[in-house]
């Protein structure tokens, strides 16, 4: 692991960006150190859902999520369907459209490649999207997800949301950094109209 990211300004988020890769819990709605079990705990942070409306006026958006709960028996595969279907539900309601939405349900002692900080979720995605690395960025809270996306070649954006700031003060240098995802799709607005 490098992680060893030179700072860069908001301003220079490439305009050939077609695709941004998002974490869930801490990124799009409240994370929970109990886990997000049930669609009742599933709840957008503010704002969050309509940045990814306002991302998909541009790029190409999907979801890389480690979800071991499943795993760890704490809910099912059905519960966590019933929790994307409210996800994508709400976002269509804030003026998006439905998401491919990419999760690992195995625990850290599996060895599963698609577990992040592994990069399996992230080439699957792009896989399937067709999307290069060079034109894709992967956006989390934490010290595994901008792993992941250094391992998948993509850029690395860390959200102050979540565990962000915690994950920040861990780093050896600042990863490029946005306060929230309303931040972020700002930015990536802002550079496709420069270019």
């Amino acid at each position: 692991m490098h992680l060893y990211i030179a700072p860069m300004s908001h301003a220079q988020l490439s305009p050939d960006l077609s695709l941004v890769l998002l974490d869930r819990d801490g990124v799009i709605n409240a994370d929970s150190k109990d886990y997000i079990k049930d669609p009742a705990e599933w709840l957008p942070i503010p704002g969050s859902l309509d940045a990814i409306a306002q991302l998909q006026l541009h790029v190409t958006v999907a979801v890389c999520t480690n979800q071991s709960g499943v795993d760890r028996g704490l809910f099912s595969l059905g519960d966590l369907r019933a929790i994307h279907e409210k996800f994508q539900s709400q976002l269509i309601a804030a003026g998006g459209s439905p998401l491919n939405i990419y999760f690992c349900p195995h625990g850290p002692d599996t060895g599963c490649e698609c577990r992040k900080p592994h990069p399996g979720l992230l080439l699957t995605a792009m896989r399937e999207l067709n999307a290069n690395p060079s034109s894709t960025l992967f956006a989390g809270d934490s010290v595994r997800d901008l792993s992941a996306a250094e391992a998948a070649g993509c850029l690395p954006i860390l959200l102050r949301t979540g565990n962000g700031n915690d994950a920040l003060a861990s780093l050896p240098a600042t990863p490029v950094t946005f306060d929230d995802l309303s931040e972020l799709a700002a930015a990536v607005t802002a550079s496709k109209r420069r270019g």
